[in-house]
């Protein structure tokens, strides 16, 4: 249950980290929004003319280098569910016992 705690505490702070590099990449081009959760399109929505990377090579690149920000991010949240779920069931078997 300790070793869970930790590796709870430590995804935690990895989560952190990430989220700061969104709030970052966020930061460096008004057109992203102040959104954590969401990407940006890379390609085509009806109604939308999406910027291609020949019209903007840097925004295009930092674009995908945050979408990479989001897709980890998501990654470590979902990890730190299955290892929280462990956790609460370690605490169960600890409370019934």
């Amino acid at each position: 249950m300790l070793t869970t705690t930790i590796v709870l505490f430590i995804l935690y702070l990895i989560y952190r980290w990430s989220v700061a590099w969104i709030n970052y990449y966020n930061n460096l081009d008004k057109r992203f929004g102040m959104s954590v959760w969401r990407y940006s399109y890379d390609y085509h929505v009806a109604g939308k003319r999406d910027v291609s990377f020949l019209d903007d090579k840097k925004f295009v690149l930092l674009r995908r280098k945050r979408n990479r920000a989001v897709t980890f991010m998501y990654f470590i949240f979902f990890l730190s569910f299955i290892v929280f779920m462990s956790f609460m069931n370690q605490l169960l078997l600890r409370i019934l016992n």
